[in-house]
């Protein structure tokens, strides 16, 4: 089962990490650019191939120490079909190094619209008769704000023991308590919420006692993480927060069970972005932007292992 997979590599690597890839153009060296753009020209074309390029060479550093990439669609798609194809490119090669994708997507609409993301993200789209996997990604992210018909049709494909989902319930951006804080029948919405992943994902639960259906659970939100830990013994969590939104590792304490399993943690441009950091700037330089990713991925690495 998928679930057990990751979780097994979590262990054999001591790495509870997700490395977000969420590729910006301004953020990305000049002198990797320029190539890409002599031959492409400044075009959509030419910015899917730098996005491309850059996720390799951040793959290439990190998939020995870390058991999953999540890369962020929508830094891709927002050049068209070539950054959608960029995209797919990027979830194929990281799946070849051996790494759990997670497509960072964030769908959630009504059931025949979730039908067609599900069938073309984690399933397979049928064709008047012939079958195709298209965007092939192991986990994808969800919203459940429009209910439980909006959910179950990417349910489905969890059943087969190979894909599975993160919902968000507990997010780590400034404004998530606008709407998930609020209260309904004395209980806070994003408990409601964790209720409803949990019961998602009670028949789907692998040999690590965790199921196929996790939750989205920010590191900034640390008693609201525990309590939802407390709550959701048998969910996954995916947690975003940590680094460069503020978040630390003593923060994370309350994600894990008492075997240090539970979560895996998301870092972004705090791994990927590392090289313009004064802590790795004096010893990489621009063009060993992946190498200081690398040495980013195992400070990280350690820095958790300190409170698992």
């Amino acid at each position: 089962m998928l679930i057990d997979r990751l979780i097994s590599r979590i262990v054999e690597l001591e790495s509870p990490i997700v490395v977000g890839l969420d590729p910006r153009l301004a953020q990305i060296p000049s002198g990797f650019k320029e190539p890409f753009y002599q031959n492409l020209g400044k075009t959509p074309v030419g910015a899917a191939e730098i996005l491309y390029g850059w996720g390799k060479e951040i793959i290439d550093n990190i998939f020995d120490i870390v058991p999953a990439v999540k890369p962020q669609i929508a830094m891709y798609e927002q050049f068209g079909a070539p950054g959608i194809d960029a995209y797919i490119k990027t979830v194929g090669y990281a799946k070849s190094k051996g790494l759990v994708v997670i497509g960072d997507i964030k769908r959630g609409d009504i059931a025949s619209t979730a039908d067609a993301y599900a069938d073309g993200h984690i399933g397979r789209v049928d064709i008047d008769g012939a079958e195709h996997e298209v965007f092939s990604e192991d986990f994808i992210t969800l919203s459940s704000y429009m209910g439980s018909d909006s959910v179950e049709p990417y349910i489905k494909y969890c059943k087969g023991g190979e894909k599975g989902v993160f919902v968000l319930v507990k997010t780590s951006n400034a404004g998530s308590s606008q709407i998930q804080d609020l209260v309904a029948d004395n209980i806070p919405v994003y408990l409601l919420v964790g209720e409803l992943v949990s019961g998602w994902g009670q028949e789907l639960i692998g040999r690590h006692g965790f199921s196929l259906v996790g939750a989205v659970v920010g590191a900034t939100h640390p008693s609201e993480a525990s309590l939802l830990r407390e709550k959701m013994p048998h969910t996954f969590f995916l947690v975003p927060g940590y680094g460069a939104q503020g978040a630390t590792a003593k923060d994370l304490m309350g994600v894990f069970n008492k075997d240090g399993i539970g979560g895996i943690v998301n870092s972004s441009r705090g791994i990927t972005g590392a090289y313009a950091t004064p802590k790795y700037s004096g010893t990489f330089s621009e063009a060993q932007f992946a190498q200081a990713a690398r040495a980013a991925a195992l400070d990280m690495r350690k820095d958790l292992q300190s409170v698992i």
